[in-house]
């Protein structure tokens, strides 16, 4: 089948035969939601949601469609704002950018999305070399939920967008504005009834005969399933299929959400995610066999653990890494916690180590700057650093987080006395949800405490995370679990007895991340020292 120009797909029957790629699902197992993708020549690219942290939109590349690496993001960050400072109070968890767009037409890759704080605007980014070039925005007068682009056969340019009822707007061919008396309409409206989410997430084709609209619904008691609606108008009436559906990996969630991708060799596939517990939302690549005109997911429509794809071997996966910080620059691996301050860190003043210096004054982790994140990685694994604490000021923090609202340090405390102590801490900020008066409510909470602490032993101080991300983790008598470990020799470790019960929440909207922090309580002026950081899957 033929498809729009906006994917590139171009199957060339001299195409050189591929060889095979053999798939496992999840294809890495980390957090990489909302996916969407195209093809380039034999080059595929994926976008997906990292929301408050910065850089922003990280931009993958595959030749094979199984191993993703980060090769550029679309934008430093989104506004120079409060909420983007964390300055008063203000932060854009939960929120920032959301299930961008991705396209390329005729030499220029666009990027589309909207950060959820951010009022009646839509973003669009362009730029002609998606791996190594610097994108130029655009600002769209209205908040386009979850759009889709599509650059129609005729030159013109639509976004599908919405939930439960899907909305098509009609843009400038150069997506510079809306289009003054363009088509403005609903074209579906999803059924009510049965489901406690509708038609979210669109990804929006025009491949021969037919428009295409896959879409998210979540059945009430069933699981995140991929609808896909067709019309041979773009204006409708649509019909509806589901294409895949069913739980999957020994969970109890569904596979659905992601785009679909044609190969230069005529195959086509789907990039789909599946809910996963405190690791975050997890890709899978799903095999696309057409069917009566519809793109059949998985084994016509249930989802499928591991199966070849005709692409040759590419590379390894670069969505997380060690680091040794033995660079001038930072790994794109890497993501602050919001905008970051730019003279408060360095690689350079202390060459083979990451400075990380105190900035505002905060009462915990949440509202720290200059933190710097990785991606878990499930089942099992372990992060470590070491510490160079030498230079922390009385109340100074500095350490390792395993990080999201329900969170837990290990690190050193500096008193106001001078004193030092290793410090592990649970920080939990968070939506309290109730009932008052036969009413729902919602009440945000902080709480911080110390589970245990130590006198500090030496300057430098190994520290260690490890995580375990059961498959089984939607079962609370199987929790996602953190624990936390200390050395002052990197051979032998002593462990907490405590055991931080990771949980994915919607407040943050992130799977858990490892985070290395450095911030003052008392005042500025300190700093700490990371040596390296490692990360390696352990089961």
């Amino acid at each position: 089948m033929l498809a729009f120009a906006a994917t590139l797909l171009l199957a060339s029957s001299c195409a050189d035969k591929p060889g095979v790629t053999r798939a496992v699902n999840p294809l890495t197992y980390t957090d990489i939601p909302d996916n969407d993708l195209i093809r380039v020549g034999d080059s595929y690219y994926m976008v997906s949601t990292t929301m408050y942290f910065c850089p922003v939109a990280p931009i993958m590349k595959s030749k094979d469609l199984v191993h993703w690496q980060i090769v550029n993001y679309v934008c430093d960050l989104i506004e120079d704002d409060d909420v983007y400072n964390l300055r008063n109070g203000r932060n854009a968890y939960g929120k920032g950018q959301w299930a961008t767009s991705l396209r390329y037409v005729d030499g220029t890759y666009y990027a589309l999305f909207i950060a959820n704080d951010q009022p009646d605007k839509t973003y669009v980014y362009k730029t002609d070399d998606i791996e190594n070039g610097r994108w130029t925005k655009t600002e769209l007068e209205g908040k386009f939920h979850d759009a889709s682009m599509l650059f129609d056969n005729d030159g013109r340019l639509y976004i599908l967008w919405g939930n439960g009822d899907l909305h098509l707007t009609e843009l400038e061919p150069d997506a510079s504005a809306v289009k003054k008396d363009g088509i403005d309409s609903v074209i579906i409206e999803s059924p009510r009834e049965g489901y406690s989410l509708r038609a979210e997430g669109v990804h929006f084709y025009h491949i021969d005969d037919y428009y295409y609209v896959l879409e998210i619904d979540w059945p009430s008691g069933g699981v995140r399933t991929e609808t896909c609606w067709r019309s041979k108008n773009i204006l409708g009436p649509y019909e509806s299929k589901v294409v895949l559906s069913g739980a999957f990996d020994g969970r109890k969630d569904g596979v659905a959400q992601g785009g679909i991708v044609q190969t230069q060799y005529g195959d086509w596939y789907a990039i789909m995610f599946q809910d996963h517990g405190a690791v975050g939302r997890i890709p899978t690549v799903q095999p696309v066999t057409w069917v009566d005109g519809w793109p059949m997911m998985g084994d016509n429509g249930t989802p499928v653990k591991e199966f070849d794809v005709n692409l040759t071997p590419w590379g390894e996966d670069y969505v997380w890494d060690s680091d040794e910080f033995d660079s001038g620059t930072l790994a794109l691996v890497w993501q602050w916690n919001h905008k970051p301050v730019a003279d408060r860190w360095s690689l350079s003043e202390r060459p083979g180590w990451m400075r990380l210096k105190t900035c505002n004054v905060v009462p915990g982790i949440a509202s720290a700057r200059n933190t710097l994140t990785q991606r878990t990685v499930g089942p099992c694994s372990s992060s470590s650093v070491k510490l160079d604490a030498s230079g922390l000021k009385p109340g100074d923090r500095a350490g390792i987080c395993a990080f999201q609202s329900n969170c837990a340090t290990v690190g050193v405390e500096v008193a106001e006395d001078g004193s030092k102590a290793l410090v592990v801490r649970e920080n939990s900020n968070g939506m309290k949800r109730g009932m008052k008066d036969g009413k729902p409510y919602f009440e945000r909470y902080a709480e911080d405490k110390v589970i245990c602490s130590e006198a500090l032993e030496s300057e430098n101080v190994w520290l260690r995370i490890d995580y375990t991300f059961t498959p089984s983790s939607l079962d609370l008598s199987e929790p996602d679990t953190a624990t936390f470990s200390w050395s002052y020799d990197g051979e032998n470790w002593k462990t907490s007895d405590y055991t931080l019960h990771m949980r994915y929440t919607l407040d943050y909207f992130t799977g858990y991340r490892t985070a290395l922090y450095c911030y003052p309580t008392i005042a500025e002026g300190g700093y700490a020292d990371f040596d390296w950081f490692r990360q390696q899957v352990t089961e």
